[in-house]
This record gives structure tokens, sequence and C-alpha cells, in this order.
């Protein structure tokens, strides 16, 4: 079983409960209820909490998908460095934030998750987990041989690899030998013509000169 990135877990349990926040203050607001002024509280710390999570961190192993447009808030959040790359640091600073929302009902339940992401940060902080910034890889230029794929030459249904081999190497035997067939053939015909120049060749020739070779035969008889 592998480890379990407890940060992960952190970063979505912070992020709803900044939501929460905003929406149980401006609820508060909105109706004027007593002690609004904790609800208008809720509602900044809820803002900055959301912009805090919102850009995942990177996880150790395997890929991490990023939110749509958290790379603009990434690009805030490393300028702070260890203030928020340390996750001892968000768990303190979310437990203090979730104090003073407490004071209201509208917001409590804001407060209860705040304080359930602190206490998983910190656990996350003893397990020596730190946040890292999801970067974009290099884009890599391919060439244009190496994505192009052959079709293939033979029309299925095609015999298994074993089988194609034999018949290549039957293929290839088969060209030698009607390649030496061949030689010899030629060579043959050549010592003929060198041996006996004025013979003409069998089944060739014209008419005439068949019924030329013949006659004086008929004229000895």
């Amino acid at each position: 079983m592998g480890r379990i990135e407890w940060a992960m877990w952190a970063n979505e349990q912070a992020l709803a409960a900044g939501l929460i926040l905003v929406t149980g203050g401006i609820v508060a607001v909105s109706a004027q209820f007593k002690g609004w002024e904790f609800a208008a509280y809720a509602i900044a710390a809820g803002v900055f909490v959301c912009l805090l999570e919102y850009p995942r961190g990177k996880r150790k192993k395997g890929s991490t998908m990023e939110r749509c447009g958290q790379k603009y808030l990434t690009a805030v959040v490393k300028v702070f460095g260890p203030l928020t790359r340390n996750y001892y640091v968000r768990a303190i600073l979310h437990a203090g934030l979730a104090v003073p929302a407490g004071c209201l009902l509208s917001t409590i339940l804001g407060t209860v998750c705040l304080a359930i992401a602190s206490g998983i940060y910190l656990l996350a902080a003893i397990r020596g987990e730190e946040w890292h910034p999801i970067e974009p890889k290099p884009w890599e230029r391919q060439e244009m041989g190496t994505t192009i794929k052959h079709p293939p030459t033979n029309p299925p249904p095609r015999p298994p690899a074993e089988t194609r081999r034999k018949q290549a190497d039957e293929e290839a035997q088969g060209n030698v030998l009607q390649t030496a067939h061949c030689e010899k053939g030629l060579g043959l015909e050549a010592t003929c013509s060198k041996s006996a120049p004025g013979l003409p060749k069998v089944g060739g020739g014209s008419p005439a000169s068949k019924q030329s070779f013949i006659a004086p035969r008929d004229e000895e008889a």
C-alpha cells in the first residue's frame, strides 16, 4: 500500500472551509446579525484562505492535476518562500484564523472545517511533507520521422509472427536458388556459342535458313 500524502487532503479541506466561511459571513452581514463584525472578518479570512489554498502542491509520486488557472496564483504563493511552503506555518495560520470566526453561529461550521484542516496540515508537517509548485514541463519538439507510423503491408487476416518469418525465409531461399539457376543457364549458353559459333540455335532462326541447311542432304541422297 502506498504512502498517504496528507497535504492533499488538508488542501481540499481548507479550500472547502474558506468557501463555507465566506458563505456564512455573507449571510450574517446581509441579515445584520448580532456581532456581524465577526461575519465580515470571516469573509476576509475565507477569501484569504481560498487564495492561499487554491494552487495545488506537487505530489512526490505520480502526477498532479492542476486547478483551472492556478498557475497565476502559484507565482504569487512562491514569492513568500518558506512561509507558504512549510506546513507548520499553515497549520498555525489556519488555527489562528479559525478562532475569531467561531464567535458567530453562521460561521461556526467554517471554523470547525478550518480547524480540521489545520490538524491535517500539522500531521503532514510531522511526516515531512512540504508544498512544492507544479512546474510546467518543457515542450519538446518531436521529429516527423518518429511520429509517423507506416501502415501494415499485409492485409488482414495476418498469420502469426513465426509463420510470417518462415514464409520470408522460404521466399529468400527461393530467390537465391532462382538466381543460381539463371546464372548457370547463362553460363551454358555462353560456352555453346564459343564452341560452335556457326551452328544455329535450337528452335531459333528463320525457315529459309532451315531449308538451306537440309537441302544438301537431299542432293547426296
